[in-house]
């Protein structure tokens, strides 16, 4: 497996060392490639992906997995991340059909008493 992003798709780039004397030897650029476990709340586990620090930060900026992946199409995401958008797809469906309600984000709102109101 080739050492790929696969959210944003970073991979090893090329190019030269370049000694004080200007000599040129080739050397590889390599992305700062983690493992990562998401969790994907609607199929209720943990996915594991290879995946940049920064990948991951944007995944939670926009609410997590599930609603990163429906945000996207499935023309800008890798195979392995499209054959999951499909299944997250397909568990919505059979929650809807079954009438049980989808598991819904946890509230951004904190709780306690930084969430009270001031009184007026």
């Amino acid at each position: 497996m080739t050492r790929q992003c696969a959210i944003s798709g970073k991979k090893a780039q090329s190019g030269n060392n370049v000694s004080h004397a200007h000599n040129k030897t080739r050397r590889r650029f390599l992305p700062n490639i983690q493992t990562v476990s998401l969790f994907s709340q609607t199929l209720g586990h943990k996915v594991r992906l290879k995946a940049t620090p920064r990948s991951v930060k944007t995944i939670e900026f926009h609410g997590g997995l599930d609603s990163w992946l429906a945000k996207k199409s499935l023309a800008q995401l890798q195979p392995n991340l499209r054959q999951l958008k499909k299944r997250i797809e397909k568990r919505l469906k059979s929650q809807m059909s079954s009438g049980a309600s989808p598991v819904a984000p946890p509230s951004a709102t904190p709780s306690g008493d930084s969430a009270k109101q001031p009184p007026s």
